[in-house]
C-alpha cells in the first residue's frame, strides 16, 4: 500500500518512514510538513493511507486538511497520529472524516495494525480512546434524549398524537381511548405546546419524522 506521512518533525517523518518502509506491504511515497502540502502529497500520489498528525504549525493543521482531504479524495484512509490523548480531538477528527486514531507513543505493532486496519476499510481507534468514545456517545445521546421535547409528551398524549395526525376527530379519538372529547382537546392543545407546532400540517410532518404513523 501506498502511504504518506503528515508531521512538522523531520525527526518524525523519517523515523515512521523507517519503520514502514521496512514492511513488505507498505511503501512511503510521500512526507509533508503540514496540512497544505499533506493535501498536495495527496493529490500528487493518491495513497492508500495518510497518515496525519494533528497540530502543524505554521502552516495549515491537520484537523482541517482532513477535512479537505476526506471530501476530495475519498479513497484515501487517514490515519491520525498524535500525541493528543483528548476525547475532543477524537470527536473532531472522526466528524471530520478521518478512519482512525492512534497515539504517537504507541507501539510499532499497534500503528501496523492501524495503518492495515484503515486500508481494509475499518475504523481503528486507540484503545483507551475507544473506551471513551463509548461513553461519550451514550453520554450524548443521553443529553439528546433529555433536550428532545417528544419526551415531555405524558403516556396518554403519545397515544393521542398519532390519532390526530391520521386524520381521527376529537369525538373517535375519545371513544377510542375511553375518555371525554373535552379531555381529547386538553391533551392536543398540551401536545401543540410542548412540541412547538402551530398546526395541523406541522404535527403530521412530525408524526411522519418520528416514524409515529406506525402505531
Amino acid at each position: 500500500m501506498k502511504i504518506v506521512i503528515a508531521d512538522d518533525h523531520a525527526v518524525v517523518r523519517s523515523g515512521f518512514s523507517m519503520i514502514l518502509n521496512y514492511q513488505p506491504d507498505m511503501e512511503v511515497v510521500a512526507t509533508a510538513a503540514d496540512g497544505i502540502e499533506a493535501y498536495q502529497m495527496v493529490a500528487k500520489h493518491h495513497p492508500d493511507v495518510l497518515l496525519m498528525d494533528l497540530s502543524m504549525p505554521p502552516g495549515e493543521s491537520g484537523l482541517i486538511a482532513t477535512g479537505k482531504i476526506s471530501s476530495d479524495y475519498p479513497d484515501t484512509k487517514i490515519l491520525i497520529l498524535t500525541m493528543y490523548d483528548d476525547e475532543e480531538y477524537l470527536f473532531h477528527v472522526l466528524k471530520n472524516g478521518a478512519a482512525g486514531y492512534v497515539l504517537k507513543n504507541a507501539p510499532d505493532e499497534e500503528l501496523l495494525s492501524a495503518i492495515r486496519t484503515v486500508h481494509q476499510g475499518g475504523t481503528y481507534i486507540h484503545s483507551k480512546m475507544a473506551t471513551s468514545l463509548v461513553r461519550e456517545f451514550i453520554k450524548k445521546d443521553q443529553e439528546s434524549r433529555d433536550t428532545d421535547p417528544f419526551n415531555l409528551l405524558t403516556k396518554r398524549e403519545i397515544e393521542i398524537l398519532p390519532l390526530v395526525a391520521k386524520g381521527y376527530g376529537n369525538k373517535e379519538i375519545a371513544e377510542k381511548l375511553f375518555i371525554s372529547v373535552k379531555t381529547v382537546e386538553v391533551h392536543k392543545a398540551k401536545i401543540m405546546e410542548k412540541l412547538n407546532l402551530k398546526s395541523r400540517p406541522e404535527l403530521v410532518e412530525y408524526a411522519l419524522k418520528k416514524k409515529l404513523l406506525d402505531i
